[in-house]
């Protein structure tokens, strides 16, 4: 056990070495605030919107992530434009990015009575990619191995669409639209983002007057890794509590022969809840266990999140809770 923990480990350290793909943070509760994901997604709350996530995967593994983040959103205009400021950080082995977003999303009324919007967003941002040398714990360091903190900071864009109702909703977007055109280089370790495409839809199914199911789906590609899938299934129960889950794994949808023969699809499931000790706060935590090739040995990956409405009675909150 302890012996493979270390070969895990050492992956991570060494995913900076040669040429590497800087991956985007994987949070398990995106589905209640798509602002991680989509630019479009700002102002959807229609209040003055506070939210953070904290994940800390693979517990007891040398250099496994830990991400972070904190999204600010809210509406102008009077509700026509979503506004919103999110910043990121992410640690995985020698490899760090923080990033910071404003983002802008133009709302358009779809009916009379306002329940529907169809968001145009666009954000833009810097990013700071890193790669920390004294974390290369190696045996026979290499030549041109960096042994200190090496970073670039480069601009950055993103963009998507988002369409929701009361019961309905989709978006498509896009990242890492500049980034991915600058590298950060020092010897031999390069790193390089890559663009990620998401495409993603739910909806809400009453069951009685205090059930509702919410089933979902989120597809991530980024065209150099495996696309992956989650299938998620959560219930509201009285409008205080959610209870539910996903099941994340590997898709082939298009022809994608330079990647590893016989790698596994089954990545890993996640139990999650939500709970609003009041009506304008809500609490969340998931747990990801990994079903995958690290399936026994890759511990525990935790996840909470916070989010804060700041109530105005001049505005409504649309289905604040669903979507």
């Amino acid at each position: 056990m302890k012996n493979i923990k270390l070969v895990v480990a050492g992956l991570l350290m060494f995913g900076a070495q040669q040429v590497s793909a800087q991956q985007e943070t994987q949070y398990s509760q995106y589905m209640f605030n798509g602002i991680y994901i989509n630019p479009a997604y700002a102002g959807y709350k229609e209040q003055l919107n506070l939210h953070s996530f904290y994940r800390s995967q693979w517990t007891g593994i040398t250099g496994a992530p830990k991400s972070m983040s904190l999204a600010v959103d809210a509406i102008a205009n009077n509700g026509n434009v979503g506004l919103a400021l999110q910043v990121a950080s992410d640690q995985i082995g020698a490899q760090s990015t923080l990033s910071a977003y404003a983002n802008y999303a133009y709302r358009l009324r779809v009916n009379t009575d306002e329940t529907a919007r169809l968001s145009l967003g666009l954000g833009i941002g810097i990013v700071q990619l890193g790669i920390d040398g004294s974390k290369l714990n190696t045996n026979d360091a290499e030549q041109e191995q960096p042994t200190g903190m090496q970073s670039k900071i480069v601009p950055d864009a993103r963009a998507g669409v988002y369409y929701a109702d009361d019961r309905f909703y989709a978006g498509f977007s896009v990242d890492n639209l500049i980034a991915q055109a600058t590298k950060v280089k020092s010897g031999s370790f390069t790193l390089q983002t890559k663009p990620h495409y998401y495409l993603t839809a739910g909806m809400l199914i009453p069951l009685s007057n205090d059930v509702q199911l919410k089933p979902s789906f989120l597809l991530k590609d980024d065209r150099g890794g495996p696309t992956s899938l989650d299938i998620n299934a959560f219930v509201l129960l009285a409008e205080k509590l959610w209870l539910g889950g996903s099941y994340r794994t590997g898709v082939k949808l298009y022809d994608k022969s330079y990647l590893q023969n016989g790698l596994s699809k089954r990545n890993a499931v996640v139990g999650a809840m939500e709970v609003f000790p009041v009506n304008n706060l809500r609490i969340g935590y998931a747990y990801d266990l990994s079903v995958g090739a690290l399936r026994g040995y890759s511990g525990s990956t935790h996840e909470i999140s916070i989010g804060y409405y700041f109530k105005n009675k001049s505005t409504r909150m649309l289905t604040p809770r669903y979507f």
